[in-house]
């Protein structure tokens, strides 16, 4: 087994210290409507959100960071940083990347054989930045690192459909079993995706978002 990739398990891996088992993403209100409740319509609205969101924006631009890493290009990163925080929308999704990526940065530097001094030019980085900053130090391929990351989007969105929706553990391992099938051809395509082509137009994503930030009761915070 190469270095590169336990590096990459332990990036992808839940047991993260970054705090993304508190989010959910807005299918925490998914679930509180009705949309989302059952093993069938969780899979359709994760998978969607993977689909259409994950891997056709977020894994476009990771892919794009970790080459910008590689080539020691600062201002293309700042750039792509910049855009990618911009592209949130709503204060819950930008508050999460932003926490997430800070508690990673802190992680990394708290590990002491990581090279934190290239993120000290990022005071504020998004979660992708910094994972991709990760990846591209410890020599993760990046189709490997973007199913990876792909990888632990999907698990924390099963695992909070798991706490919020009606269903249980081995549902939610099927419900990554499907997920999973596909997670090569995903980051395969975002790899060779130009960043012009990034898309991430997901209106009942967006809406099942800024609905949570006023949800009565919530488990997540987003």
């Amino acid at each position: 087994m190469s270095a590169a990739l336990v590096r990459l398990l332990q990036l992808s891996s839940p047991a993260l210290p970054v705090g993304a088992y508190t989010y959910s993403q807005g299918l925490e209100w998914a679930v509180e409507t009705g949309v989302v409740h059952s093993e069938e319509t969780a899979l359709d609205w994760i998978a969607d959100c993977l689909e259409f969101g994950s891997a056709r924006f977020e894994a476009v631009y990771l892919a794009h960071m970790i080459r910008a890493w590689q080539l020691e290009d600062g201002r293309r990163l700042a750039e792509l940083d910049a855009e990618f925080v911009a592209s949130r929308e709503t204060a819950e999704l930008r508050a999460e990347t932003l926490q997430m990526g800070y508690s990673l940065v802190r992680l990394l530097a708290d590990m002491g054989d990581f090279p934190t001094q290239h993120l000290v030019a990022f005071p504020e980085p998004s979660f992708p930045l910094a994972w991709s900053c990760a990846a591209a130090a410890w020599s993760i391929p990046v189709e490997d690192a973007l199913a990876g990351y792909l990888w632990a989007w999907a698990e924390n969105q099963v695992m909070a459909a798991v706490k919020a929706a009606p269903f249980g553990q081995t549902a939610g391992q099927r419900l990554l079993l499907q997920l999973g099938s596909r997670l090569h051809l995903l980051a395969e395509e975002a790899r060779q995706t130009p960043i012009e082509l990034a898309c991430n137009y997901l209106p009942a994503f967006a809406i099942a978002s800024s609905r949570h930030e006023t949800q009565y009761t919530r488990l997540f915070r987003s």
